[in-house]
Formats: structure tokens, C-alpha cells, sequence
């Protein structure tokens, strides 16, 4: 026995097999191990408020980044195109672990899985050439993500506006226009089937590439 593992057991496997096939190292990431349909993917099938959803649908990670791109686009100062492609791969990392943490659950996830996020935003970081966040840039980010987030939780995952302040502590207004609608169409506030949440993802990040 050494450190109570049977002397020539397997060590626990650190990998997950991705759809392009590609293995993505979760101890050791490099900026190579996925693929970007990869990463659309994971995106679209990770899912914000836990997959709960007053809709057939939950909203994904991937529709989410967009929401938040399109209100960085209409916001001041403007922003060039690799803060655009910052902002649409703010929650990458979540799109290769397939997990979107609800707030109540964070603090019992302890330091390893934060370690583990950030490996994963680093090489994000470097395959996708995203520059640091500025205290101003991360500033604006925070307030914009924030405002999605009340506007989510009243509009998909059915909390009451009183509840947005009062319980999540969100003290942002709930905003009434998707910012969505007027680029893609539909109902506002539905969330997109896993399939075109990862298609319009893909095609923003090409764009911004």
C-alpha cells in the first residue's frame, strides 16, 4: 500500500473525452485539447439556474454569453473586437466542464474545483488571446452580467421581481427587452434549443476571431 493506494492501481483518471474526440487534461489543460465546435457545445448544453426553467427548455450557458456580448455592444465606451471576444468567452471555462455552479452550492465546492476553473480560464485565455480585465473593463462586465442575471431569473427561472432583490440580493432592474430579440427574432426570453444556441455561439466567436 503507498499513501493508501494498492501498490500498481491506476491512478484516477483526470481526462473527459470531448464530441470532437479530442481528451481535455483537467490537471494539466493546454489551449490545444479542444476543438471550438467543442466548446459551442459544452456551452449549449450547460445549462444556467441550475435547468430550471418556467419554459419546455433550460437556458444555456451559450445564450446566456451572448445576451451578455449584445449588451457589451450597446454599452460606452465601445469596445474593440477582443474585448467583444472576451466578454462572449467570460464563462468559457463552465463549457468544458459541463457545470454551471448555482450560487448556494459554491461554497461547499472548496478550493480544488476554483483551482480547477482557473486553470482552464488560463489556457482559455491563451488559445483565444484575451488580454487581462481592467478594473474598468471588469467593472462594466460585472454590471452587465448582473443585469442579465436579474432579467434571467424573473424572465426564465421564475422568481418574482421582489424576490431578485430581496433573496439573490440583485439590486440591478429587471430589464423588459431581450437583448437577443432584435438580432435572432423569436419569443423573448425563450430559451434556444441546445443545436442553435451552439450554432450562434459558434458563428459570434468566428466572427470575433
Amino acid at each position: 500500500m503507498t499513501g493508501g493506494t494498492m501498490a500498481g492501481a491506476k491512478p484516477a483518471r483526470a481526462w473527459v473525452r470531448l464530441p470532437s474526440g479530442r481528451r481535455l487534461d483537467l490537471l494539466a489543460p493546454t489551449p490545444f485539447d479542444w476543438t471550438d465546435e467543442d466548446l459551442a457545445t459544452g456551452l449549449s448544453r450547460t445549462f444556467r439556474w441550475g435547468g430550471h426553467s418556467v419554459w419546455p427548455a433550460p437556458l444555456s450557458v451559450a445564450q446566456h454569453s451572448l445576451a451578455v456580448l449584445a449588451l457589451r455592444r450597446a454599452a460606452k465606451p465601445a469596445a474593440t473586437r477582443i474585448a467583444l471576444r472576451r466578454e462572449l468567452l467570460h464563462d468559457a471555462e463552465e463549457g468544458l466542464t459541463n457545470f454551471d455552479c448555482i450560487s448556494p452550492l459554491k461554497p461547499f465546492l472548496g478550493a480544488g474545483f476554483l483551482e480547477l476553473q482557473q486553470r482552464l480560464a488560463a489556457v482559455i485565455a491563451a488559445r483565444y488571446a484575451l488580454p487581462p480585465w481592467g478594473d474598468e473593463e471588469r467593472k462594466l462586465h460585472k454590471k452587465l452580467d448582473i443585469a442579465m442575471a436579474a432579467a434571467e431569473a424573473v424572465h426564465v427561472a421564475g422568481w418574482s421581481r421582489a424576490e431578485v432583490r430581496a433573496t439573490l440580493g440583485i439590486r440591478a432592474a429587471v430589464m423588459e427587452t431581450d437583448p437577443l430579440a432584435a438580432e435572432f427574432g423569436g419569443t423573448p426570453w425563450e430559451p434556444w434549443p441546445p443545436e442553435t444556441a451552439a450554432s450562434r455561439f459558434l458563428a459570434a466567436l468566428k466572427r470575433l476571431a
